[in-house]
């Protein structure tokens, strides 16, 4: 049932924001007319700005981090998995390298093209279609009789999980307020923390139980497909992005009231009726067929794509060659010792990197935070090149190795995430992250298949020196993005707003122009 369209909901008890509590200049009866679209669209973004976090943020974070569960989850036990198939079906090094890196590919390319649609469409059917294909690419991998069909498989599910990279980011950044943004957005990508703890400790138990090397692969790969298909059904309850709606469907007031409902109350609506004349603007609207991507743009896309690319060949060249480094180290440890240590470092570095980050990130910057982990991993990587004895005890190794863990997620691995999500103009948020998260994807393509064959033509150190070469290079290229914390998403990247803003309505308003003049 439909509010009366002459009201505009009173601000909730205990001083929430209010988008106003009258009608704003140039509306009727409460609702916005094409003189006020602008006005109505900036009072929307600034009660999204400031409003306090709710249930429904909390909300946002679980359903959207289930997809950085299963990608963490994945991380760890493909490489059991891949050392087990491996002597199930004799592959060779290069086919092996497949069965690691096809999801990795997958990712790059998903990431590009869902993050195009979700700029295109919406960004709440992609949020959907994603986790579907999750589901689809892990039970298929479970059932693959053979390497092309488990390497397939392992591709469709890269393919969602690259996907669900740049609508999750930018769904939960353009849900939050100013100040937690990076908090929010990072607690989104921690989820990937439970995904590297419970991915070691199902292999450790699986391993354990000796119910043979088939059954434990299988079981590992379809695991993976219990996150995306929980969260399905949820997903399609959540809102679609509102400053999606407001600034390029035009349809703030629809926006507006959808997210008092999501929110409980904690951003009041205004209680207009769809079919109420000017609740669409008829012009102004930026369309997404059709945008300049000039110095500035291309600026942001090298910074965020570039660094991305980089921290992905030396954090996922490393963590999925964890065993074969590990091997370098202690040649005669077995598949359970390497788990176990890999769980260790974990636990005791990585762990409190992200918590490190969730509690520092918006005080310290983003920007800040992310060249302050380059830049640590850069000294982690060329000592341990530069000191024989630090890859001669696997003790030495892993206390230095796991100081960089820390340094990982308490920097870069969780900035790169979060960064594209903010610096981009609503019209090409998910595209921008969806290109910088496919080119950091591809990054770690190139890790998983370069680390291994550095590592055995070159021997440990010079690949570890390579690795600090590539943080150094991250460090660079982190300088040419803005600093975004705590400001307002349109004021991070205003100077690109207008640029965007194409003469004409777009074709979303176009559409629900005409829809409403037909029920009017």
């Amino acid at each position: 049932m439909e509010p009366p369209a002459s009201s505009v909901l009173e601000p909730r008890a205990g001083g929430g924001p209010a988008l106003q509590d009258e009608a704003p200049a140039g509306s009727a009866h409460g609702c916005l007319t094409d003189g006020a679209r602008g006005n109505w669209t900036e009072e929307l973004a600034n009660a999204l700005d400031e409003v306090p976090l709710s249930r429904f943020h909390r909300k946002a974070v679980l359903v959207s981090g289930m997809g950085f569960f299963t990608d963490a989850y994945d991380l760890f036990v493909i490489s059991t998995v891949a050392t087990l198939v491996s002597s199930q079906w004799h592959l060779s090094t290069t086919k092996t390298s497949w069965v690691t890196g096809a999801a990795v590919l997958g990712a790059f390319i998903g990431a590009v093209i869902f993050g195009r649609m979700a700029d295109i469409g919406g960004r709440k059917k992609v949020y959907v279609l994603v986790a579907c294909v999750m589901v689809v690419g892990a039970v298929s991998s479970a059932l693959a009789p053979g390497f092309l069909a488990l390497t397939l498989s392992r591709f469709a599910l890269g393919l969602g999980i690259g996907g669900d990279y740049p609508v999750s980011a930018v769904l939960m950044s353009e849900y939050s307020n100013r100040r937690d943004r990076g908090r929010l957005v990072s607690m989104v990508f921690s989820m990937q923390a439970l995904g590297l703890v419970v991915g070691p400790l199902v292999a450790l138990g699986l391993l354990e139980s000796h119910v043979g090397a088939v059954i434990t692969w299988r079981l590992l790969l379809a695991l993976g497909a219990l996150p995306a298909l929980g969260v399905i059904y949820l997903r399609t309850r959540m809102p679609e992005s509102p400053r999606f709606q407001a600034e390029i469907q035009g349809r703030a007031a629809q926006a507006a009231e959808e997210m008092a409902v999501f929110t409980e109350g904690a951003l009041p609506a205004i209680a207009c009726s769809s079919s109420a004349p000017g609740l669409v603007a008829r012009g102004g609207a930026p369309s997404a067929r059709l945008r300049l991507v000039g110095p500035s743009m291309l600026k942001l896309i090298i910074g965020t794509a570039g660094a991305w690319f980089v921290f992905d060949y030396a954090y996922y060249g490393n963590t999925l060659s964890l065993p074969v480094i590990l091997k370098g180290v202690d040649p005669g440890a077995s598949v359970t010792a390497k788990l176990v240590w890999s769980l260790a470092m974990f636990l005791a570095f990585a762990l409190p990197g992200y918590a490190a980050a969730i509690h520092w990130m918006d005080r310290i910057g983003h920007r800040r935070l992310q060249s302050l982990g380059f830049g640590v991993l850069v000294l982690a990587f060329l000592f341990l090149a530069a000191v024989p004895a630090l890859t001669a005890s696997i003790g030495a190794f892993i206390a230095v190795f796991g100081l960089s863990y820390f340094f990982v997620e308490f920097g870069p691995n969780t900035t790169t995430f979060v960064l594209p999500s903010e610096v981009f103009p609503v019209y090409w948020r998910t595209t921008g992250h969806g290109a910088a998260a496919g080119l950091g994807k591809l990054g770690a393509f190139a890790g998983v298949f370069l680390v291994p064959a550095l590592e055995a033509h070159l021997g440990l150190r010079p690949m570890l020196a390579i690795a600090a070469v590539a943080a150094g290079l991250g460090l660079m290229l982190t300088r040419l993005l803005p600093e975004p914390a705590q400001k307002p998403l349109r004021e991070v990247s205003g100077h690109l707003q207008e640029i965007g803003t194409v003469p004409g309505p777009s074709a979303a308003a176009e559409d629900a122009a005409a829809e409403d003049e037909q029920v009017a």
